[in-house]
């Protein structure tokens, strides 16, 4: 594991989620009326936490297809409100799965 590479992703993901979140509240004396800026402030954790995710759903697996297919299991699961340890055992049994199906038509 390239451990050097893992902190410095944690480190830039909590620096781009903390410096959107504190800047209003160390240079805001009052409460934030502006529906875009809260919005845009509500949303940036999680667009940054997608961004930096997402590669890493498709290319860690040993195919990209396994890796799709275990992103588009996951997507209908939480796409009907399925937990979120329902939806990360079921990915990742999905993933499981369709590497053996794989590994057995490379053969």
């Amino acid at each position: 594991m390239n451990y050097p590479r893992i902190f410095t992703a944690i480190f830039i993901m909590a620096l781009v989620t903390y410096i959107p979140r504190m800047f209003p509240l160390v240079f805001m004396k009052r409460k934030i009326q502006n529906r875009t800026i809260r919005s845009f402030l509500y949303y940036v954790p999680y667009a940054v936490l997608a961004a930096m995710t997402f590669p890493e759903i498709l290319f860690s697996t040993a195919s990209v297809i396994s890796g799709m297919v275990g992103l588009l299991t996951a997507l209908f699961l939480a796409y009907h409100n399925k937990g979120l340890l329902t939806v990360a055992l079921g990915s990742t049994f999905t993933v499981f799965c369709a590497e053996q199906i794989l590994k057995l038509l490379a053969l």
